[in-house]
C-alpha cells in the first residue's frame, strides 16, 4: 500500500489527490493535468505519473490493465474483480486488516468500463 507523498513538486499535487482523481475517472496524464493540475515537468511527474495511472491495487501489484480485462470478461461487482485479480485484498501491514484502499477505483472501472 502506497503512502501519501508528494508526486508533482512544482504545483505541490500528492499521491492521494491522483487516486482520488482516478476514482473520478481520470485515465491519464492529460486528465491529471485538468483535474488536479500535475504539471508534467518536474522529476516526480516524469518519473512516477505513468506507474500510478497504470496500477489500480498496490498491495497486490494488479494492475489498470488486468482489472479492466476482468470486467471486459464479466467481473461485474468488486468482489469479482477482486476474486479474478487479487485486487482489493491486500493486507494493511500495520492493522493486518484488509487494506481495500483500491476498492473505490475498481467500483470507478467497473462503472464506465475503462
Amino acid at each position: 500500500m502506497a503512502k501519501n507523498r508528494a508526486i508533482c513538486t512544482n504545483n505541490k499535487v500528492d499521491y492521494i489527490t491522483i487516486r482520488k482523481a482516478m476514482i473520478s475517472g481520470a485515465r491519464t496524464i492529460d486528465e491529471l493535468v485538468e483535474l488536479v493540475g500535475v504539471c508534467r515537468e518536474c522529476e516526480g511527474c516524469k518519473s512516477e505519473l505513468n506507474a500510478i495511472l497504470s496500477s489500480v491495487c498496490g498491495c497486490m501489484n494488479v494492475s489498470l490493465e488486468a482489472v479492466v480485462n476482468a470486467v471486459k470478461n464479466g467481473a461485474d461487482t468488486v468482489e469479482k474483480v477482486g476474486e479474478v485479480t487479487g485486487a482489493g485484498r491486500g493486507i494493511n501491514e500495520e492493522t493486518g486488516e484488509e487494506c481495500g484502499k483500491c476498492k473505490g477505483l475498481i467500483q470507478n472501472i467497473i462503472d464506465i468500463g475503462r
